[in-house]
């Protein structure tokens, strides 16, 4: 419970007062009165748009809460609450952390909305958020991705820049905690070991929420989210653990239970014993289609792991036949049929939101000895083909790749053959990098890229975001990257613009 962490009243008031006035943030971005910031220290949140609706997240927080309290709700018109169009309560169990998943319907599609939580005499600060357009609408969409936001590793400047900008969606593609102890050398302090319990995780998630730049942007406007491996454990892949633990089952299970009552998840996503589903896909009218993918849950474990270790490796091709095992996929069949079926010829876009990098990314020149790190796509060869050859069967209109995980921010096209310098590029990709999770020296991805000419842009010296302009005739992009995420009061600059055109695959400068 909170009671466990280290937050007094005092620094929570701080905190939050402090990243108000750094936002310049409107009246709905600001933090409430001294009992709401108690109560509702962890913040609002919204996510899963839909035309006629969307969840509303909260979780009470602070000493003495009884085993149920009643949670009251509200939508209105405008943010300072006065023209209430919905309104409703849910009770909120200490079983389930105090968790509260209000669904409101009956939205109109394509607006905006502002929503206020209140329990036990006080008031949560006021979120904004919004319904997605109607299935027959035009539209444009302005949405972000982002991933990897290590605690200790840095401040969350980036998700204060990211709470500025006029944002539609923000997309989270994983690593929303890490399951880490504390390490010595730290930008922030991490409390307690590494986490392993049902208390354990919760307790990591209120740390993450507790930050004032975080809430700002989960209260800017709605989220979808999917997990990668770190809110779990390291380089996990379906019931197996990095240690081969016996036990691991259970660890996921508590994991997949903290992971629902901190997301701006449905009531329907609750974990049931070690399964919780989170793929699913979201149309945003005529413009595009949102396929939200879990690389994690259905997984194969990883070809050729070190001795006596589940997890990763970076191995030769040669050394690793397994690695091209027809029947290895990452998403699992179920997954992977729900993909090929789902594809859109109606909509001007095709976004598929998924972890990690999907390009091929040799360490070593393919044409003398290819080299893989496995626990990505490259890890699993075959199942990336069977993705893209359903893509083209099913005539996908502008599929675009997005991803993260890896720390640094990549441009690249997508091929049926990266072998071939005369393969079509079959969809364009954008994987960012992490707002405060460390990469490789940019000297090592500078040395592979020439092996890799597929990719346009590889940089993982600096921390930050992918922001993203999107109509019927183009997607724009801006690779937004911090001056120094160890210090919370970081500026922000664009890196690079790329722009992929309607009908032609493959980003171009911008």
């Amino acid at each position: 419970m909170l009671a466990r962490m280290p937050l007094t009243r005092r620094r929570t008031l701080a905190s939050l007062a402090a990243g108000a006035a750094a936002l310049g943030a409107p009246a709905w971005l600001r933090a409430a009165t001294s009992v709401s910031a108690d109560r509702f220290a962890l913040g609002v949140a919204s996510g899963q748009p839909r035309a006629d609706g969307m969840v509303l997240w909260t979780r009470l927080a602070g000493d003495g809460l009884p085993d149920a309290v009643e949670v009251r709700w509200s939508v209105a018109r405008d943010e300072s609450m006065r023209d209430v169009v919905a309104r409703g309560s849910e009770t909120a169990h200490a079983a389930d952390a105090h968790s509260v998943h209000a669904e409101p319907r009956g939205l109109e599609p394509g607006r905006w909305y502002w929503y206020r939580f209140d329990a036990l005499g006080a008031a949560s600060r006021v979120g904004r958020t919004r319904t997605a357009p109607a299935d027959d609408a035009s539209a444009t969409l302005a949405f972000a991705i982002a991933s990897c936001q290590r605690w200790d590793a840095g401040f969350y400047a980036a998700w204060r820049h990211l709470a500025a900008e006029p944002l539609d969606l923000v997309i989270f593609l994983g690593d929303y905690i890490y399951e880490y102890g504390a390490r010595q050398g730290g930008v922030r302090a991490t409390p307690g070991g590494a986490v392993r319990s049902l208390q354990d995780y919760r307790e990591r998630y209120a740390l993450h929420r507790s930050d004032p730049d975080l809430q700002a942007a989960h209260a800017a406007a709605p989220w979808l989210v999917v997990w990668d491996d770190h809110e779990v454990d390291n380089d996990y892949a379906a019931l197996q653990g990095q240690d081969l633990d016996p036990g691991f089952a259970q660890r996921r299970a508590a994991a997949y239970r903290a992971y629902w009552e901190h997301m701006p998840l449905p009531k329907s996503a609750r974990p049931r014993d070690v399964e919780l589903r989170l793929y699913d896909r979201f149309a945003w009218g005529r413009l595009a289609l949102v396929h939200l993918l879990d690389d994690r849950q259905y997984r194969d474990p990883q070809a050729c792991p070190r001795p006596g270790r589940g997890g990763s490796n970076t191995v030769a091709l040669k050394d690793c036949p397994s690695l091209l095992d027809e029947r290895r996929s990452l998403l699992g069949a179920a997954q992977e049929r729900w993909l090929a079926d789902g594809w859109s010829r109606e909509r001007a876009w095709n976004l598929l939101a998924q972890q990690t990098l999907m390009s091929r990314f040799s360490w070593r020149d393919p044409a003398v000895e290819p080299t893989y790190w496995t626990d990505g796509w490259d890890g699993y060869p075959r199942s990336r083909e069977r993705l893209l050859r359903g893509m083209l069967a099913a005539q996908a209109r502008n599929p675009v790749v997005l991803g993260g995980d890896v720390h640094t921010h990549y441009v690249a096209d997508l091929k049926r053959d990266f072998d071939d310098p005369k393969s079509p590029v079959v969809a364009s990709e954008f994987c960012g990098t992490s707002i405060t999770s460390e990469s490789l020296p940019q000297a090592r991805i500078d040395a592979a890229l020439p092996f890799n000419p597929h990719i346009r842009f590889g940089r993982g010296d600096r921390r930050g975001y992918m922001s993203f302009r999107l109509d019927a005739r183009r997607l724009q992009c801006e690779l937004r990257v911090l001056d120094d995420a160890r210090r919370a009061d970081s500026a922000i600059a664009t890196a690079a613009r790329f722009v992929v055109e309607d009908g032609r695959p493959g980003a171009q400068p911008g």
